[in-house]
């Protein structure tokens, strides 16, 4: 099951859909124990009083409100029945910890919430007399209240402002929510005063009905740039990279203008003038200077990639035509982003709540500063939290899992289906269950991968922003590299394990067989993963923000028509962040699906040929694709012959020493320069790629960062290229060298058996 320790052949014969069997078991029963583990966390909370706690709420004595309760040991007024006191009300609820987010105020439980401003003790006396609810200490009479000392410190602070019962909680919540300003503050830095709370809030609930609709806007949008998009691919690609072609040339071009005229007019400084203007116009002259060199070398690479990237462009737009069939014929693809929305909201909630019966869950502690009792997890038992946290991590990751390997099975079936007509009926559907009854396991190894990875980085975030403002500088730059190095550590397992779900959805094999199979594939076609990753994202990120403006533009429209509405700002920051989640979900849907086209696509070019016994199984328009480009390898090949010709006939005539001899040679020549097109020359392009990204970010450090960081930000870079980009450009030439032909000669080889011959 290991990754190293596979039984299984080392090449693999893909047999797509033919054979299917269970994958990754153990995986599949680790997780089933680790989810077991998770839902023994909420029966705890439930046995141990902590869910009763968190709805029916306890007071600062350990009390629960509206039970019967049992005596705390050195806790006085504990043990109270409660059964009729059903709210919890608190002395002082404007008293809150901005930095701990809860409230640090005696709590009681009191058998009415007072409806009604209550301002002096008389009127404390009266609520208590009239409603039977007593709001001060519980060792404190009713009838008592004003003549009592003890008043200023165990009765609410006066004036008692009206509340009313939080809906399920039975928390008493006052009415006027202007005592929580500071906490509004500090959660949204850019309210200033409780009026523009107040004017935002207003907006919101006067347009609801607008924001419902521009919701559904963008989803509708959404479902319709990916139906259409299948007929603008062509024209937006090659628009989307002429224009960036374009835009880094005129970028360039004013620059060295800029620098020029600078040069030219900016030095003509009269004696009057200060020297300290002088020095700035020297400065800015050399920062001009500095932002025209580093924006040619970037044209000149963009231009490099350009050129070596150009044939593949017609691949990316032929995937995108395809992906936009698979959404005709698959149309149940676009509930997807639903189902997994509603599975990660459930458990979220679910887990949220488990969360809140933990802080609620554990032994009576008093507390030293206050002296109220608090229940908090101790030994063995606090590691709960830690453990639920893990379980959020990874059950999520399990849940998007599931969606890739949905999608990627469909996708699948669709692709080496030859007949389309003949597609199950409800390829979704039987995804979802080849998935249930086989890979469960193959899923739950992926995520836990990715778990693995995303956890240290978050943990590495929080003492970042713990340390913020109080590390120095070295602490700083390795801390940001070492998050940066996870996240694209995490990039990457992400995309291998999405190609190895597609790859166990073609072959039915464990986790480390199909992303060692995928990651073979990949590598073989390295610049056209780059390319179609490199455009297809732009692209599908363009949409994004193309769905986004044309919500926010109707949203504008809307908003400004309806005049009575004075704050409409936060009602169009909402649609938009919605509008952009949307447009997110289901777009990465279609990458999805592109992504495993690809895979399918160079599979089926890697074993089938055309030929009778190795039909190909590709659409229409990948077909198109592969004559074009056999085209233009016959006419490249006629080319070379032709030049070969030209030299053998003005060289020498030699005598041959025997027929397999010459012919042998001319083959392995051929073999060697098919192989050379391989995946050593995608590995010698991103190796010069990345020496050029180096070269890049070290002029854009310079240019922008003083003098004093730029060592350690150069020292970022330097670790990122041989922590990150070395070490793949490496793995790469290995995995090339490992699936050269062993029956093959080198080049080398080939010119020694050449110059053999002749001689």
């Amino acid at each position: 099951m290991g990754c190293c320790g596979s039984a299984e052949r080392t090449k693999r014969e893909w047999r797509p859909l033919e054979d299917r069997s269970c994958t990754d078991l153990p995986w599949f029963l680790l997780f089933a124990i680790f989810c077991v583990g998770m839902g023994s966390i909420c029966g705890f909370t439930i046995v141990t009083g902590g869910a009763a706690r968190l709805v029916f709420g306890y007071d600062s004595y350990g009390n629960t409100c509206g039970q019967r309760n049992e005596q705390i040991e050195g806790v006085r007024l504990s043990g109270l029945d409660h059964r009729d006191r059903k709210f919890v009300f608190f002395l002082d609820p404007c008293n809150i910890d901005i930095v701990q987010r809860k409230i640090k105020s005696m709590a009681l439980c009191v058998s009415l919430c007072p409806t009604e401003e209550l301002k002096t003790y008389q009127d404390l006396k009266t609520f208590a007399m009239v409603n039977g609810s007593e709001l001060c200490s519980y060792d404190l009479a009713g009838h008592k209240y004003p003549g009592l000392p003890e008043r200023f410190s165990k009765c609410p602070k006066l004036p008692v402002p009206p509340s009313k019962p939080l809906p399920l909680f039975n928390r008493c919540t006052p009415v006027d929510i202007s005592c929580y300003a500071k906490f509004a503050e500090a959660v949204v830095t850019f309210v200033g005063d409780n009026s523009v709370l107040h004017r935002l809030i207003a907006g919101v609930a006067a347009s609801k009905e607008i924001i419902v609709g521009l919701c559904v806007l963008a989803l509708v949008l959404s479902m319709i740039l990916m139906v259409i998009i299948r007929y603008i691919s062509a024209i937006l690609i090659w628009i989307l990279t002429s224009l960036v072609v374009l835009g880094s040339l005129a970028g360039t071009s004013v620059l060295w203008w800029l620098y020029i005229d600078h040069r030219l007019y900016g030095n003509d400084t009269s004696p009057k003038e200060a020297k300290q203007e002088v020095e700035i116009n020297r400065d800015s002259g050399q920062a001009l200077l500095v932002y025209a060199v580093a924006a040619t070398v970037f044209t000149i690479i963009l231009l490099l990639l350009m050129l070596f990237m150009r044939k593949r462009v017609a691949l990316t737009i032929a995937l995108f035509h395809v992906a936009g069939k698979v959404f005709i014929h698959l149309p149940l693809l676009t509930l997807q982003p639903f189902i997994t929305f509603l599975a990660l909201l459930f458990f979220w909630i679910y887990w949220i709540l488990v969360l809140l019966f933990l802080g609620t869950t554990g032994n009576p502690v008093q507390n030293e500063e206050t002296g109220l009792t608090e229940f908090r997890l101790t030994g063995p038992l606090q590691y709960l939290t830690w453990y639920h946290a893990v379980g959020l991590v990874w059950i999520s990751e399990f849940i998007l899992a599931c969606q890739q390997m949905t999608v990627a099975g469909a996708v699948v079936t669709y692709y080496f289906t030859r007949d389309k007509n003949r597609l199950p009926v409800t390829p979704i559907l039987s995804s979802v269950l080849r998935l249930v009854r086989y890979h469960l396991g193959t899923v739950a190894k992926g995520s836990f991968i990715i778990t693995l990875v995303k956890i240290p980085r978050l943990i590495l975030m929080y003492i970042h922003n713990q340390l913020k403002g109080k590390e120095n500088a070295c602490a700083r730059c390795l801390l940001k590299t070492c998050i940066c190095c996870l996240w694209c550590l995490e990039k990457c397992l992400n995309y291998l394990n999405q190609n190895a779900y597609a790859a166990t959805a073609i072959n039915s094999t464990s986790f480390c067989t199909s992303a060692r199979d995928a990651f073979v594939i990949l590598v073989e076609n390295a610049l056209r993963v780059a390319t179609i990753n490199a455009i297809g994202d732009f692209v599908l990120f363009l949409g994004k923000i193309l769905i986004v403006t044309t919500t926010a533009f109707a949203g504008v429209l809307l908003l400004n028509y309806q005049r009575d509405y004075a704050e409409w700002l936060l009602p169009l920051i909402i649609v938009c962040l919605f509008s952009f989640l949307v447009a997110h979900c289901f777009l990465s849907i279609f990458e999805i699906v592109v992504d495993v086209l690809f895979l399918c696509f160079a599979i089926d070019t890697k074993y089938n040929d055309g030929t009778p016994g190795k039909e190909f199984f590709m659409d229409k328009a990948l077909m198109e694709f592969v004559e074009s480009s056999r085209r233009l390898e016959r006419a490249v090949e006629r080319g070379r012959n032709r030049v070969k010709e030209v030299v053998s006939e003005g060289a020498e005539m030699k005598p041959m020493v025997s027929d397999n001899g010459g012919g042998g040679v001319a083959r392995w020549n051929r073999s060697s320069e098919e192989m050379g097109a391989g995946p050593g020359a995608e590995w010698e392009v991103l190796q010069e790629f990345q020496v050029y990204y180096l070269l890049v970010g070290v002029l854009v450090d310079w240019v922008l960062t003083e003098q004093s960081g730029f060592i350690l930000c150069l020292s970022e870079d330097v670790v990122l290229f041989l922590c990150v980009y070395l070490p793949t450009s490496t793995l790469f030439l290995f995995v090339s060298l490992l699936h050269t032909p062993s029956s093959a000669p080198s080049a080398t080889t080939a010119k020694s058996a050449a110059v053999t011959a002749t001689c």
